[in-house]
């Protein structure tokens, strides 16, 4: 096993990422999702904001700077999106976790979602749907009837992030599926509306730490 990849399976769900396998050798990075992990052998060892951690659950929340110590750590690692679940809604539902990727995806599955103004849901629906277009933050405003800052408002309150890089983050999660999905990084990335692969790499390294090739050893579970 090469320890520089991440390894393992992926179950990719609407509002979470749960991956079965082990870590790759990351830089300091942060993304949006919260990430939970449950070591499945030794103490995982990571850096968290600067700060030296070694337990068998880590909850990293969202746009916390980490990075994993060293690569090869067996884990279950939970991304869920914060527009989701709160990280004291993650901390509840794993508080006992269990090792089972199939027990887990079950408790996610069933756990509660934060309610969303009806006028962010449907703006973040648009964003799924134009994600190959020019997606700019005033038109999507208009489709939900707001004025822009009243859409970024509410995107600061219930999304946590802005418009702009809520779409960036949609986009990203779209190219990494089609690469798993058998894409070509160039395919995946201008299907997904980024401007080049290169735009693609670079955001997949700003987010994770990782070069985005060193992903596509993961394998995607229907």
């Amino acid at each position: 096993m090469d320890l520089a990849h991440w390894q393992g399976q992926l179950w990719l769900q609407r509002d979470f990422c749960l991956l079965a396998g082990a870590s790759g050798d990351t830089q300091p990075h942060a993304h949006y999702a919260h990430q939970a992990m449950l070591a499945l052998q030794d103490p995982l060892r990571l850096l968290i904001d600067g700060r030296p951690v070694s337990e068998r659950f880590v909850l990293v929340e969202s746009l916390c700077p980490h990075a994993f110590v060293e690569p090869g750590q067996p884990l279950l690692a939970l991304y869920a999106e914060p527009l989701a679940f709160s990280a004291a809604t993650l901390r509840g539902v794993l508080g006992d976790v269990p090792t089972e990727p199939q027990a887990l995806l079950a408790r996610l599955q069933q756990a509660p979602r934060q309610p969303l103004d009806e006028r962010v849901a449907q703006a973040l629906q648009a964003v799924d749907e134009l994600l190959q277009d020019r997606l700019g933050a005033a038109s999507l405003a208009q489709q939900v009837c707001l004025s822009l800052s009243q859409l970024e408002r509410l995107f600061g309150v219930q999304v946590g992030l802005s418009v702009r890089r809520l779409v960036l983050w949609r986009r990203l999660r779209l190219a990494l599926l089609l690469s798993w999905s058998g894409s070509s990084l160039t395919e995946a990335a201008h299907a997904a509306g980024f401007a080049d692969s290169a735009h693609f790499s670079r955001t997949v390294r700003s987010m994770f730490g990782v070069q985005a090739q060193s992903l596509r050893h993961l394998r995607l579970v229907d």
